[in-house]
């Protein structure tokens, strides 16, 4: 019996802690795009660029969300107003634009933040077991693949 509640007590718990989680993140980011001069929807354009490669405008579109109403042009236009990133024709089809991260102005901008808080976790994950770390990889991983399918289903809807 004792076991039983115990499980459920950390199942409660971890709930509360992935919801703290996530509102945490989605508030640091909002912040770090705002210290940085750009909107929380920019920076993730920006970030997705760096993380997945160059896009054309509608591929950026998919990866994002941004479909209506010219959303991700608007979005690319104020990422390269700022520098952080650039569109160039595509050199096999030139009908074709390509926006790439300016991964260089990125990082002289926002590095800052992101290194601290990068030393910040590493001085952290240094304590951990290998076992630990190898969970704690696979519960992140399995996190965001959640939340990507989530994703994928509120926006057919």
């Amino acid at each position: 019996m004792a076991e039983t509640s115990t499980r459920a007590r950390e199942l409660e718990r971890a709930g509360e802690v992935m919801r703290e989680f996530m509102a945490r993140a989605v508030l640091f980011q909002d912040a770090v795009a705002k210290w940085g001069g750009v909107n929380g929807t920019d920076l993730q354009v920006a970030s997705l660029l760096m993380g997945e490669g160059p896009a054309t405008p509608g591929e950026l579109a998919e990866r994002t969300g941004l479909t209506a109403g010219g959303a991700i042009t608007t979005a690319i236009d104020r990422l390269e107003r700022a520098g952080f990133v650039s569109r160039d024709r595509d050199p096999g089809d030139r009908r074709r634009v390509i926006v790439t991260a300016n991964a260089e102005a990125i990082l002289d901008r926002f590095g800052e933040v992101y290194g601290r808080v990068g030393e910040r976790w590493n001085a952290y994950l240094d304590t951990l077991t290998d076992d630990q770390l190898a969970f704690a990889n696979d519960l992140f991983a399995r996190a965001a693949e959640v939340n990507r399918e989530e994703i994928e289903r509120l926006r057919a809807r």
